[in-house]
């Protein structure tokens, strides 16, 4: 398993794609409209700083924004095997946010881990190639 990305919700995110693409001078690698958000991916070289604008009101992350404002979302783990990656969280004790994988930014399945079982942090893990 590796470092995938840092996803950071935003109530805009051509501003900040604009503001970290300057301050870390690094390109904008993807852009989607995804799952009720606008997504753009900052390619850092070693991962990505993923930054989420909801275009609805009615998805997690318009409710974090609600909640907690603007700020650090989640982070992100790559795992070549993502079911065995969840049989490992449940042998762990960890309790799954998704039972099962589900469709992700850029064509990848994902699934997250609670954040109750990670010490405060919204954790996903990504199905690489």
């Amino acid at each position: 398993m590796r470092f995938d990305h840092l996803g950071v919700a935003t109530r805009d995110v051509d501003r900040f794609a604009d503001l970290f693409g300057g301050l870390l001078d690094v390109p904008v690698a993807h852009r989607e409209r995804f799952d009720g958000l606008d997504v753009s991916f900052l390619d850092l070289g070693n991962g990505y700083l993923e930054l989420l604008e909801p275009t609805d009101d009615a998805g997690p992350v318009a409710r974090s924004l609600e909640r907690d404002g603007p700020g650090i979302h989640h982070v992100a783990f790559e795992t070549a095997d993502l079911a065995a990656a969840l049989d490992a969280a449940r042998a762990h004790g960890v309790e799954l946010v998704d039972e099962e994988p589900r469709p992700g930014a850029w064509g990848h399945r994902v699934a997250f881990l609670h954040p109750e079982s990670t010490g405060g942090v919204l954790v996903e893990f990504v199905e690489g190639e």
